[in-house]
């Protein structure tokens, strides 16, 4: 029992300091809470969560080892991820623009199902995901590792995806911050915009 609790600790530490490391997620976060969109964004924790916790599971059966050994099927996600995160970067950087054009008062507030749907693609098309869970049970997590144990792992990360986001949500979603928001909103969102973009490209650049 003391060596499962102390693999789970271990285990829980790791993620918790990947998951509040910047990146990707939550650039996209804050972009929709920002806005005012907090439904999408919460939404978009849940697909976060939801694709974490995919990956966890794939790499738990040993699956995902098989998935990382296919070459061709790991470029193919990686290039359309990217693809994904310049396309979302670039809405980010015109869609400001095209609403001030047509005498919008406030920006596009994406809907909770578009939201998750971002969400979910944003994780899943990270195939470093894959891999970086496969190393994490390799060496957080030994095999011999009781059942349940593993199960209490793989709560732990879908709670932890689901309260470091949407904390995220929240706090991003009040009205200081929505102040700020719509004060300097087309630098903020040409600055997501640059950093969703760069994210992509970075994934590309690795596969050419």
């Amino acid at each position: 029992m003391p060596q499962e609790l102390t693999t789970i600790f271990t285990a829980l530490a790791i993620y918790a300091a990947v998951v509040l490391r910047p990146g990707p997620n939550f650039t996209l976060i804050t972009r929709l809470a920002a806005s005012g969109a907090r439904p999408a964004a919460l939404a978009a924790t849940l697909g976060f969560s939801v694709g974490a916790t995919v990956y966890a599971v794939l790499s738990m059966t040993g699956l995902a080892l098989i998935i990382t050994r296919v070459g061709w099927l790991v470029t193919f996600v990686q290039i359309a991820g990217g693809c994904y995160l310049i396309y979302l970067g670039l809405s980010a950087w015109f869609s400001h623009t095209a609403k001030t054009l047509d005498g919008a008062g406030s920006p596009h507030i994406t809907s909770a199902a578009r939201g998750f749907r971002m969400g979910l693609i944003v994780e899943l098309s990270n195939p470093k995901g894959i891999v970086f869970f496969v190393s994490f049970f390799a060496v957080a997590v030994p095999m011999e590792t009781a059942l349940w144990a593993k199960a209490v792992i793989l709560a732990g990360v879908l709670i932890l995806e689901i309260v470091w986001y949407g904390a995220a949500s929240f706090l991003l979603s009040t009205r200081p911050v929505r102040a700020v928001y719509e004060r300097f909103a087309i630098w903020i969102e040409r600055a997501i915009g640059t950093l969703l973009a760069g994210f992509g490209l970075r994934l590309i650049s690795e596969k050419i």
